[in-house]
């Protein structure tokens, strides 16, 4: 299976590949800052157009991955639905054809006969990734896996709004980007579809760093699956940690700034003034986790989804870490969460859908989540949001 996840970081490239591309041509940029302003002229493809960018990654990652696993088309499940309507009221079903020049033809009919975005955005589609794979392990990687016992989990374009907006912040090291274009993340999981956990990741930044040329990426990947963990990322090195006003060291959590206030009430002692941070988009966040840019990530409302973290999941457990359902946590007395590497309890798991949900919230994370690298950290912050709200 290390075919796989070779596959999988060149269908993650040719991803950002086209999210880059549609904010360098400049008919494809046109739709985009159309869609940031809301003139949609009686276009309803103008409106979603960041819908149609996202919905020609999935099915792109899901047409190269069917091709080469034929025993996964079933199971590669991703966050939009592929069904449009044009401004003529038609309805169309959006695919990667056989040829670029097919796909332009299918593009075309959802861009309302704009043939010129459509061209671009089909050359982007067909047009093999670039990406030269040196990382050392991927060769050596023998993972007991089968293709028929995995699925497989899409967020073509996390973040979606910081990618519209195009906000381009300047990175500092060693310190997180709030917001912006860095933020904006393509995500692929896979998970057994017996048990759902979550056995590989991949994560492609499409906007890491620039340079005179234009904007360059980075990708991650993490396995998971038995005894056998392998991540491109070092853990980081236990941090000197500072100490905060009661005494104790310092925690850095990181969490949406819409976060409830009663959760950062109680996490503020933990971390002092300067490490409780706040960045948009839940897989940059989590990245954020793996990194070592944060100690743990704090969500408390069943705003993610299964799309968002299951790639990232993948990373956190080959590292030694992993991510809780908060709720469930916090009703929990014991300390199994901690058992990192068994059906643990608490962690979450991508198989089973809430059948009393609906739409979205059918897949939704829906006790919140906490995602870690430190089992004793997981502790402490939990310990401290037990009756807090």
């Amino acid at each position: 299976m290390a075919d796989l996840l070779k596959l999988l970081l060149r269908v993650a490239e040719k991803a950002a590949n086209v999210a880059r591309v549609c904010r360098q041509e400049a008919p494809l940029f046109q739709l985009l800052v159309q869609e940031k302003t809301g003139v949609d002229k009686n276009k309803k493809f103008v409106q979603d157009f960041k819908t149609l960018a996202d919905v020609v990654i999935q099915e792109m990652i899901r047409h190269d991955v069917g091709a080469q696993f034929p025993e996964m088309i079933d199971h590669i499940q991703g966050e939009e639905s592929n069904k449009f309507e044009n401004g003529l009221g038609e309805s169309v079903i959006v695919t990667v054809c056989g040829t670029e020049k097919e796909t332009a033809a299918l593009l075309a009919t959802v861009l309302d006969g704009d043939q010129t975005a459509a061209t671009l955005l089909a050359r982007a589609i067909h047009q093999d990734a670039k990406l030269t794979l040196t990382d050392t392990g991927t060769d050596d990687l023998h993972i007991p896996l089968s293709p028929s016992d995995l699925g497989i989990w899409i967020d073509p374009i996390d973040a979606t709004s910081q990618y519209i907006e195009g906000r381009e912040e300047a990175a500092v090291e060693g310190r997180l980007c709030p917001s912006g274009l860095q933020c904006a993340l393509v995500l692929i999981g896979v998970y057994l579809r017996a048990t759902g956990e979550p056995v590989m990741g991949v994560i492609n930044q499409p906007f890491n760093h620039k340079d005179p040329t234009g904007w360059k990426g980075k990708h991650f990947w993490g396995v998971s699956c038995g005894s056998v963990k392998a991540c491109s990322v070092l853990r980081p090195k236990d941090r000197p940690a500072k100490t905060t006003a009661a005494g104790g060291p310092g925690l850095s959590v990181v969490m949406s700034s819409s976060e409830k206030q009663a959760v950062k009430e109680a996490l503020a002692p933990l971390c002092g003034p300067d490490r409780l941070m706040y960045a948009s988009g839940a897989g940059y966040k989590i990245l954020c986790v793996i990194l070592g840019l944060a100690d743990v990530y704090v969500l408390s409302e069943g705003s993610t989804f299964k799309w968002d973290s299951c790639g990232p999941h993948a990373l956190l457990r080959a590292l030694g870490g992993g991510m809780v359902d908060l709720k469930e946590c916090l009703h929990s007395s014991g300390s199994s969460h901690c058992q990192v590497g068994h059906q643990d309890q608490g962690e979450l798991t991508y198989h089973q859908p809430h059948t009393e949900s609906t739409g979205a919230d059918h897949w939704a994370n829906q006790g919140g989540l906490v995602a870690y690298l430190n089992c004793q950290i997981l502790h402490r912050v939990i310990g401290e949001l037990k009756g807090k709200f």
